[in-house]
């Protein structure tokens, strides 16, 4: 016997707390398949060919961090997305989606799980008094310059980082942390006297922040850093419900 639906989403619900959480799209179930539920595909974006490799596994649900109906989107199911959505339901496979909840969890979120890889403890959040953060502040377990996590980064990941700061090696005290697009709270990181911020994607601006500022910038891909939470939240279904977990790693070169 699996689960329904609404049983697997109530359960996630009460992991993660989306109600907490001011989002730019629907957390929880995005597509009810009518399914009963015992292989649970993750990956962190749902994609065309994430739900084909699900169907190939013969999963009924699919749980990602990047999910469907994005504030500002063409709300018809058309090209892309309605292809995507197709194969889903003829498929039979459920869509649950957690965003900023899953960037926020403070064991599960991809900032815990990336800060915890990198051997970084976090302090509080980037934004002074913030309940529930999504961009944090960390200090190392142990001594470590900027370079020496450049290259952590690297092999923790996978991919080498775009590091701005190379060329002048200093011990790192403070570090801000945000996995994705969240490169415009280097500011803030500055502010608060990090010596090094980390995100996912780079604009061309940041550079000039990270220069002007006198803190190193780490972009070091926005699929990379997001992997660990949704894979981590699969492995914590896997443990108390029982389920079947697979996690799918789509190669994303950004």
């Amino acid at each position: 016997m699996g689960l329904t639906a609404q049983t697997l989403e109530n359960h996630l619900n009460q992991l993660l707390k989306p109600e907490q959480f001011k989002d730019y799209c629907p957390n929880g179930l995005q597509v009810d398949a009518g399914k009963s539920i015992t292989h649970l595909v993750t990956g962190v974006t749902a994609s065309l060919e994430l739900i084909e490799t699900a169907a190939d596994l013969g999963a009924e649900a699919i749980l990602v961090h990047h999910g469907y109906f994005w504030k500002g989107e063409d709300e018809r199911l058309i090209g892309m997305k309605g292809a995507r959505v197709r194969a889903l339901i003829n498929n039979g496979i459920s869509l649950f989606a957690y965003h900023l909840p899953l960037d926020g969890h403070p064991t599960l979120g991809n900032n815990a799980q990336l800060a915890a890889n990198l051997g970084l403890d976090i302090t509080g959040p980037l934004f002074e008094g913030e309940k529930n953060p999504i961009a944090v502040m960390a200090v190392p377990q142990s001594t470590i310059t900027n370079l020496q996590m450049a290259v952590r980064i690297n092999q923790v990941l996978g991919r080498k980082p775009l590091h701005i700061g190379e060329k002048k090696e200093r011990k790192l005290n403070l570090v801000g942390l945000c996995t994705g697009a969240a490169q415009d709270w280097i500011d803030q990181a500055a502010l608060r006297g990090c010596d090094l911020y980390i995100s996912g994607e780079i604009s061309e601006r940041t550079v000039l922040s990270a220069r002007e500022l006198d803190i190193d910038y780490i972009a070091a891909g926005h699929h990379a850093t997001e992997r660990g939470g949704v894979r981590a939240l699969g492995e914590q279904i896997a443990s108390d419900l029982g389920l079947k977990v697979s996690f799918i790693d789509i190669e994303n070169p950004v």
